[in-house]
């Protein structure tokens, strides 16, 4: 009897130890059961730890509550102002509901694989390069709520969605560089210019100076001398200015000294000599004088030496 008892004894406790093992699951911190008894939604969600099931009429579906990284493939579409692209994003999502994520839709990972697809090349589709390009952040807003209208019906919850690349023909790429080129240029000789126009308002400033000073052109032209010198070079050119010219004669000449146009329009004091002289000699010697001239050459000795003159 004893026998009996114990032996009972033992085979329910295999058989609890059985069921235990049977019924007994393990739900994860960031997971979720599910729980499906004969096909029908248990009403609760079964949280972390612990639980048990009945064998072979619940059925326990773990959802990851993690949130979820998951790559967009590559998708060739053509933008708004006709230019082929190549884009390829990346979404992160994660299940906010897990009895939804697993009655309303089949394979949620896979729908919002899909979803995430199409909304790509619809907005591709939509927008322009420069848009895919440089306004990435309203780009990926825009598609962030495309793909969660529907998804929060499959108790999914988008986080977030990146535009990773734009891919664009090698064509276009030479073209935008010709453009960046010539934009780069353009900008280039604008500052040149308000440069060249800054240093002509110096310039002219520093050319009224001078004009009031003319000392400082000289001064300006030894300063560029000894910078030119520094430099060692065996040829030396040297700019001689024609105001340097005209400052050095007016050095030149003294103070109280005629210039060459006084000296040249000053008259000749010289000038009608003869006739002054014929008018106030006396007629005496007027004829003494033309005596002594021909005393000095007389004409009736033609081989007489000329007599002397007075000292």
């Amino acid at each position: 009897m004893l026998e009996e008892l114990l032996a009972t004894v033992a085979v329910v406790g295999t058989a609890g130890v059985v069921y235990v093992a049977a019924a007994a699951r393990v739900v994860k911190q960031y997971e979720r059961g599910v729980v499906l008894r004969l096909g029908r939604l248990r009403g609760g969600i079964r949280p972390p730890g612990f639980t048990m099931i009945i064998p072979g009429v619940d059925r326990l579906r773990k959802v990851n509550m993690q949130i979820v990284t998951m790559p967009v493939p590559a998708q060739d579409g053509i933008t708004r102002d006709n230019v082929t692209v190549r884009v390829d994003a990346v979404i992160y999502f994660k299940v906010v509901d897990a009895a939804d994520a697993v009655i309303q839709v089949e394979d949620y990972r896979f729908a919002v694989s899909q979803m995430a697809q199409t909304s790509l090349r619809s907005i591709i589709g939509k927008s322009d390069l420069d848009d895919l390009l440089s306004n990435r952040e309203k780009l990926n807003q825009g598609l962030e709520l495309m793909i969660d209208s529907p998804a929060m019906g499959w108790g999914v919850q988008i986080d977030r969605v990146e535009i990773k690349d734009v891919s664009l023909p090698e064509t276009m790429k030479r073209s935008m560089a010709r453009q960046a080129e010539a934009d780069r240029e353009r900008r280039a000789r604008i500052i040149n210019a308000d440069a060249e126009l800054q240093a002509s308002k110096k310039l002219a400033e520093a050319a009224g100076v001078m004009s009031e000073q003319p000392a400082a052109l000289q001064l300006r032209l030894l300063q560029t001398v000894v910078a030119v010198a520094a430099e060692k070079n065996s040829t030396l050119v040297l700019p001689f200015p024609v105001e340097l010219l005209r400052f050095l004669e007016r050095a030149q000449v003294q103070p109280g000294a005629p210039t060459v146009e006084q000296i040249q329009t000053r008259p000749r004091p010289d000038e009608h000599k003869d006739e002054e002289f014929v008018l106030d000699e006396p007629k005496g010697d007027k004829f003494r004088r033309e005596e002594a001239e021909d005393d000095e050459f007389p004409l009736d000795n033609p081989g007489a030496s000329p007599l002397p003159g007075p000292d």
